[in-house]
C-alpha cells in the first residue's frame, strides 16, 4: 500500500462492520491494538483479501483458517492463517478484542498433538 493509499484510507474513516465468513457473527470494522481489522474476534478466521497488508487487492477472497499462534521475539502474539483455496500462509497481529479462550485453544494445539 502506498503512502497515498494510506492517506486516502485514513481520510475515508474507519471500515464498516461486516459479517464473518466463518461464523457469521458481526465483526466491528476497527480493532483495538491494530490499524487493520483482519480477522474475526470470535472464531479468529479471516478472508484472503490482501496482497500486502491493508491493500484489499487479493482476488482470492476465500476463508483464511487460523492454524497456529506465533509468539514473536518481542513477546507479541500473532495469528498464523492459511487460505482454504490457494494455501497462502500469512500472519496477523492479535487484536485487543479477540476471544481469549479461542486464542489459548489455538496456542495449546501443538501440546495436545491435534492437527488444526
Amino acid at each position: 500500500m502506498t503512502r497515498r493509499d494510506r492517506t486516502r484510507r485514513a481520510a475515508a474513516g474507519p471500515e464498516p462492520a461486516f459479517p464473518c465468513a466463518g461464523c457469521g457473527r458481526a465483526v466491528p470494522g476497527t480493532a483495538p491494538g491494530t490499524r487493520h481489522r483482519n480477522h474475526c474476534p470470535h472464531c479468529l478466521r479471516s478472508l484472503h483479501v490482501d496482497i500486502k497488508t491493508g491493500d484489499r487487492r487479493s482476488g482470492c477472497r476465500d476463508v483464511m483458517e487460523p492454524i497456529a499462534i506465533w509468539a514473536k521475539a518481542d513477546g507479541e502474539w500473532a495469528l498464523v492463517h492459511r487460505c482454504r483455496r490457494c494455501g497462502k500462509v500469512a500472519t496477523n497481529r492479535i487484536a485487543g478484542d479477540d476471544d481469549e479462550a479461542a486464542l489459548l485453544d489455538l496456542a495449546r494445539r501443538p501440546l495436545r498433538g491435534r492437527a488444526p
